[in-house]
């Protein structure tokens, strides 16, 4: 099988060696964010008693090295108080480090989808790379990579709501579906209160989308009809005062904001009433 990633160690060889940890540094372009402590911790009290079993993956840079793949193993073996661990040192470039690194964790499933997504955008946006290229990295197709960018078109607050409420990716690609950020929202709500699945939610969201869509232009047109009602009405009464002997009397001036309208009437004594 031909390796997705082509990628030659020193002298064609993985070196195995132990590294002290204070010479390793994070993988910055490491996709997954989010490493639950209490795993960690578990991690850390098997790697007291064990020791590491798993070498982690490094490449080596001009301040020392850094991580490719393992930054659960490197965590856990700080916590425990190691300092040093074993590394297979590998000769690799910023941009091949990054793919190592996105796929271990989608070999491992580590990452939930939405990270999956932000890992294939940071490895296109940082290395200039085309979806095709992205996919043939790590081992996708196109239109997999493709389907994975769609789920970034959702805003953070509703990627978070869909997070917390444990809604799946089919849900989060059924709610793409719905343009309004507010309605979108409200319709993932709805979503996780009721305990939908997908097929349910599917439905749900096709009936939202059926709905008839409000016409502003209607209540726009509706609005200018009263305010005209208005000045008619006022116009009409000022002129049955007039008839009636009270010289009455109205000034409109037209503003950005709106009509100002300035009602005079005479005093009641002027008037001999």
């Amino acid at each position: 099988m031909t390796p997705v990633l082509n990628i030659r160690s020193a002298n064609n060889e993985r070196q195995l060696r132990r590294i002290k940890l204070s010479m390793i540094a994070r993988n910055p372009n490491q996709p997954r964010k989010y490493f639950e402590p209490e795993a960690i911790t578990q991690l850390a009290d098997s790697i007291r008693q064990y020791g590491v079993l798993n070498p982690l993956t490094v490449r080596k840079t001009g301040e020392g090295f850094e991580l490719i793949a393992g930054e659960r193993r490197l965590r856990a073996a700080r916590q425990a108080g190691l300092l040093e661990v074993p590394c297979i040192v590998m000769s690799a470039t910023e941009e091949d480090s990054s793919a190592l690194a996105l796929v271990e964790n989608l070999q491992r499933r580590d990452l939930d989808f939405f990270e999956e997504a932000w890992g294939f955008k940071k490895l296109i946006d940082t290395f200039g790379l085309t979806q095709e290229e992205a996919a043939k990295k790590v081992g996708k197709t196109q239109s997999a990579i493709a389907n994975k960018l769609r789920l970034l078109k959702l805003s953070q607050k509703n990627i978070d709501l869909i997070r917390n409420g444990g809604l799946t990716e089919r849900h989060a690609r059924a709610l793409l579906r719905i343009v309004d950020e507010n309605k979108r929202m409200q319709a993932t709500a709805y979503i996780i209160e009721h305990e939908l699945n997908v097929s349910k939610t599917e439905q749900y969201i096709d009936k939202l989308l059926a709905e008839p869509v409000e016409d502003k232009s209607k209540n726009v047109l509706r609005l200018i009809k009263d305010v005209r009602f208005f000045l008619n009405t006022v116009d009409k009464a000022i002129d049955v005062m007039k008839e009636s002997g009270v010289q009455a009397k109205v000034e409109r001036e037209d503003k950005d904001d709106g009509v100002m309208l300035r009602i005079l009437i005479p005093n009641c004594k002027k008037q001999g009433i």
